[in-house]
């Protein structure tokens, strides 16, 4: 049963309907009677406070918003157009085939999610500052941090945004460059990571800590070439040896239990966001990519929707014995009529592919199969997909059971979304050293995850794209690969050669405008500070 302690500042909010506008409260409050007098008293209540601003993480896990475009848009993830489903007006295509438009709505999703998340912080900040309290400070620098990486993630996406830290300040704010940004994330993470606590408990479970904040500036340096245009190898390095050396975490002997129903005690999640199905919903993966029929598979209280589908080409850098050289056994590839030989990574469990069946074991049926479908009515998920649009198959593409599904769960699921994990440490490590010459040291580090994964052999060599090949499929659908993408110069890539498509997926060279989202058409048309990003005009 997964620890209540964990998210204990979650429960106090929701109990007291601080931060969720679907709260039903019996005995009402008067909140605007709250003062320095009659609460921010004890440590209690500024966690409950603090619950506003982690709260907004839970749009993570779900359809339309920051995950969404940062997967879609890569080579991992697609929805294809299935006949009368997933169309939504093109807004799914576009993402994957890199014709972003600045009306698509996942854009002002994931806008409106990132900046409501920083104005939080602002807001709680700019309380806790006003009042004369011992605990005001440790609580004003986690909230930093946590801004901090809600404007990190606006940085990666959009680029060019405004920086707002003041909340008593009405004037619409202009966009401010990259650089600048990249600056202020810098600046206010120099300050706050030596004051924020160490200790791995579940007192601090699912809340900024020196380690969560170190990930976000070593993310920043490994990624400063792209951000800034100087690599800052070496600093990325020097902040992802003092997380592995120093942070209390250890890599799980399992892979897959990192994302357990209860993931909990994972030894390796160094920050988390805290779903559960009654008092913290919101992540649907389980809804987002099984098969309508799969309510059948896991006695499901509703239906799936039948969208995201896993990339055959990335699904295959995992059974492929020449990119990932292993044990040798049955695999699922291509129509999967039938098992094939390939590589049996231990990491496969990302995936749910092959025939599928009802609770029972009996074989299950697609009611809606197309004429084309190569084994028809019952249904299978093949690593193959035929296109993107019009006529992309129902039961085309490995679907996403990287997070455990719960047999008669709902539509809500209550495993905790990782964030940041010790295995991002350790390969970003890998990579700095690799970019530094230190080859030797870095094809050591990227072993240790290979030999975790189980069923591989040791790499003998390291290069770009095997380093490159190893992230993918370690973080498949962490929301890295876009960045990872682009900071290989794989962004712009051709990639599966969709047959019967609407259109080719756009080619572009490495630092194209089409590395930044544009910034959403609703925010251009209500303050007219903003600039929209260079070649969206």
């Amino acid at each position: 049963m997964k620890n209540k302690l964990n998210i204990r500042y979650f429960l106090i909010g929701l109990g007291m309907c601080f931060f969720a506008s679907s709260c039903v409260d019996l005995e009402e409050q008067v909140y605007s009677d709250v003062t320095a007098d009659n609460f921010f008293q004890t440590e209690e209540e500024f966690i409950s406070a603090l619950g506003a601003a982690y709260r907004s993480l839970g749009g993570l896990g779900n359809h339309s918003g920051l995950w969404s475009i940062n997967e879609i848009a890569s080579d991992e993830i697609v929805i294809s157009h299935k006949g009368g489903d997933w169309f939504d007006g093109g807004v799914l295509l576009q993402l994957h085939q890199h014709d972003f438009l600045p009306d698509n709505p996942f854009f002002q999703n994931s806008w409106n999610f990132l900046f409501g998340g920083i104005n939080t912080c602002n807001r709680l900040i700019f309380s806790f500052e006003t009042l004369d309290n011992p605990n005001s400070p440790a609580f004003i620098a986690e909230l930093r941090a946590l801004r901090a990486l809600y404007y990190y993630w606006a940085m990666d996406a959009f680029g060019n945004v405004p920086l707002v830290t003041d909340f008593t300040d009405l004037e619409s704010p202009s966009t401010r460059p990259r650089q600048e940004i990249y600056n202020f994330i810098l600046s206010e993470l120099n300050e706050i990571i030596p004051l924020l606590p160490t200790a791995k408990s579940g007192a601090t479970y699912g809340r900024m800590t020196r380690w969560s904040a170190l990930m976000i500036r070593m993310k920043m340096y490994l990624n400063a070439e792209v951000y800034t245009g100087t690599a800052q190898w070496a600093l990325a390095a020097a902040d992802a040896e003092e997380i592995i050396n120093s942070g209390p975490y250890s890599l799980m002997p399992s892979y897959k239990d990192n994302f357990a129903i209860n993931n909990a005690g994972s030894t390796e999640n160094i920050f988390v966001y805290p779903y559960d199905k009654v008092f913290a919903g919101g992540f649907n993966w389980v809804m987002m990519t099984l098969h309508i029929a799969s309510q059948a598979t896991f006695n499901l209280t509703q239906q799936p929707w039948n969208g995201y589908q896993t990339v055959e080409e990335f699904y295959n850098s995992y059974v492929d014995p020449v990119k990932n050289p292993g044990v040798q056994g049955p695999v699922w590839k291509g129509l999967a009529l039938e098992l094939s030989q390939g590589t049996r990574d231990g990491r496969l469990s990302n995936f749910l592919v092959g025939p599928q069946f009802r609770s029972d074991g009996s074989r299950l049926v697609d009611p809606g199969v197309e004429g084309n479908d190569p084994d028809g009515p019952p249904l299978t998920f093949m690593p193959f997909l035929n296109e993107i649009s019009p006529g992309g198959l129902r039961q085309a593409g490995a679907r996403i059971a990287k997070y455990e599904f719960e047999r008669g769960g709902t539509n809500n699921m209550s495993n905790d979304f990782v964030v940041f994990r010790l295995s991002d440490a350790i390969l970003s490590l890998a990579e700095a050293k690799y970019r530094l010459g230190q080859t030797a040291e870095a094809l050591a580090l990227v072993n240790q995850i290979r030999e975790r994964a189980g069923n591989l052999d040791p790499y003998t060599t390291l290069t770009e794209q095997n380093l490159f090949d190893e992230r993918g499929r370690e973080m498949y659908v962490e929301m890295t690969r876009r960045q990872d993408l682009i900071r290989f110069k794989k962004y712009g890539q051709a990639w599966w050669p969709f047959q019967g498509m609407n259109r080719p997926k756009r080619v572009h060279a490495p630092g194209s405008h089409w590395e930044l989202f544009p910034i959403p058409e609703p925010q251009l048309l209500a303050n007219p500070n903003l600039s929209q990003n260079p070649g969206y005009n």
